[in-house]
């Protein structure tokens, strides 16, 4: 079995991002890609969230903060919902008839309606890879993974990204972003004194 990896490339990365909005017309499934690539969550702490966790009813309008316990290490953290995560959720919820404000975001279609489990996280996740072209080393880590190399290839701090992750050690978070020979090779062709 290989191990989880980011996506790294940006066009695969858009492909895969759009594959159920734009190949299978799934709102759900489009949110939960969306808001997983853009929070940093774990699956565990995502897919218990519930609409009145970042859906104001009273003022009709998304919060601008989500803020998570999360499940692994019981640490809180805090989080600002994005505008792509914002306009995901928003096609999502236009989609639901009734909208049930105090629902979970990523309810099973079939009652009880719970949260979709792990599995199903997984399955969705695994599809679009698999229909992506991307291999068989994206899973529902991949996710956070992807979140994490992007933001540091976009300059952002590791240490800053620790601090996202609520990782304990730094090893860790260097672990997260994939670091390979490529970008290496690119640090050294890039510096010409």
């Amino acid at each position: 079995m290989s191990a989880t990896t980011p996506i790294k490339n940006r066009q695969q990365l858009h492909r895969f991002r759009n594959f159920y909005r734009d190949v299978e017309d799934k709102p759900r499934n489009y949110a939960l890609i969306v808001l997983g690539l853009n929070s940093a969550l774990r699956i565990s702490d995502l897919l218990p969230l519930r609409w009145q966790d970042v859906y104001d009813q009273k003022k009709r309008r998304y919060r601008h903060h989500v803020t998570v316990v999360e499940q692994k290490t019981g640490k809180e953290n805090t989080l600002l919902l994005n505008n792509s995560s914002r306009e995901a959720l928003e096609s999502y919820r236009l989609s639901l008839q009734p909208f049930q404000y105090n629902s979970y975001i990523f309810a099973s279609q079939k009652p009880p309606y719970a949260p979709i489990n792990r599995t199903q996280a997984y399955r969705i996740i695994k599809r679009a890879a698999y229909l992506c072209g991307l291999g068989d080393t994206i899973s529902c880590h991949s996710l956070r993974k992807t979140f994490g190399y992007h933001a540091w290839k976009d300059g952002v701090p590791p240490a800053l990204l620790m601090s996202i992750y609520n990782h304990s050690s730094y090893s860790i978070t260097k672990r997260y972003l994939g670091i390979d020979q490529q970008e290496k090779d690119e640090v050294y062709k890039n510096i010409d004194l």
